[in-house]
């Protein structure tokens, strides 16, 4: 007899109202809030009917990520999610083939819209960190017969999450772009953290993402504005994306608002990610110093840690840490601390004396 499974909610869980107040955040870059002045450059915004294309801060922001990313043409969209699921029904057709890491956020975060809404399947390719190699892309490449789905897009996430804040190297971004360029396929980025790999690497923008025909950037995690993403391309691809952007609700009235917290960030919240990369690191070495605590040593914001050899699990540790106002997150087994604008560095050694206390409980 085959049981049916139980009875699920998809509605967030609202928080109890005996819950102590989050002192320490370190749950995701995404619970940033807005600075005081960036609220106030949001009200202080020109707006119009961004749908109707008469907002121009909208358009303000729109060309300075088009120029920050070295594209044609950018559009303001409400998450991250929906450019990668605008990007996708552009670039590709039902039944088509998407190569990605078997880690991205488009297999694992993205409650399988590619297969509910665009009607592509995703092959995931194994790699340490969320990161792949050449030769792995090429051993992936299908022949080209009726049996075998058209391979379109090639995918890549940057910062890799699953795997550690990754960044992929300009090296292999290049060769991976370059294969693609040779099967006739797309390219795409999905790039939430890409601020956060320039910044760590000191390459430009322009430069990371240069063989990549589309590319987006989130505003809502590090750079800490309450909503939107912008997706860039060619002028091409952006028009044939205003479809989609259409059909999914993601069009706009007074955008400006919104598209007034991005640009702020873009001026004032950038060069800072270098702290939350410092936090990470202080972070991480402290963490190191609690025993049986395995930590992976952070490229950018977000430190992962096994604490299996504690007899802790991690459900557990997130409750205790609650109690103490403290947020963390699991994540494929692990524990994931996310530094970020609302988390200082005098911060860092209070979230690790609380770990080691809630892990010795």
């Amino acid at each position: 007899m085959v049981h049916a499974p139980s009875a699920a909610s998809w509605t967030p869980v609202r928080p109890p109202r005996n819950a102590p107040p989050v002192r320490i955040n370190l749950y995701s870059d995404t619970q940033t809030r807005p600075t005081p002045t960036m609220k106030e450059a949001m009200m202080r915004a020109e707006v119009g009917d961004e749908q109707h294309g008469d907002d121009p801060t909208v358009w303000e922001l729109c060309d300075r990520m088009a120029a920050l990313m070295g594209k044609e043409a950018a559009m303001f969209l409400p998450s991250g999610t929906m450019c990668n699921v605008v990007a996708i029904l552009t670039h590709c057709g039902k039944g088509d083939e998407v190569i990605a890491h078997e880690t991205s956020h488009i297999l694992h975060s993205e409650g399988g819209t590619h297969a509910a809404l665009t009607g592509v399947q995703i092959m995931g390719l194994k790699g340490a960190r969320g990161m792949f190699t050449a030769d792995d892309l090429r051993a992936a490449i299908r022949p080209r017969t009726r049996y075998a789905p058209p391979q379109r897009l090639l995918e890549i996430e940057q910062t890799a999450n699953i795997g550690g804040g990754a960044v992929w190297p300009l090296q292999t971004l290049n060769e991976l772009t370059g294969i693609a360029r040779e099967q006739g396929w797309a390219t795409h980025m999905d790039g939430a953290r890409l601020l956060n790999a320039t910044v760590a690497t000191g390459v430009a923008p322009a430069e990371m993402v240069a063989g990549f025909d589309s590319v987006w950037l989130d505003f809502t995690k590090g750079l800490g504005a309450p909503l939107g993403a912008v997706l860039c391309g060619s002028r091409e691809f952006i028009d044939a994306a205003w479809r989609w952007k259409q059909r999914l609700g993601g069009s706009m009235r007074q955008g400006g608002v919104c598209a007034a917290a991005c640009i702020y960030a873009l001026d004032h919240h950038v060069e800072r990610l270098a702290e939350d990369h410092a936090n990470a690191r202080d972070l991480a070495r402290g963490l190191r110093q609690i025993e049986n605590v395995v930590v992976e040593e952070p490229d950018t914001n977000l430190v992962f840690f096994d604490i299996k050899g504690t007899g802790v699990s991690v459900e557990t540790l997130q409750k205790r840490l609650m109690e103490k106002g403290i947020m963390v997150s699991g994540l494929g087994g692990r524990v994931r601390a996310c530094t970020h604008l609302d988390v200082t560095a005098a911060m860092i050694p209070e979230a690790v004396s609380a770990i080691r206390e809630a892990l010795a409980a």
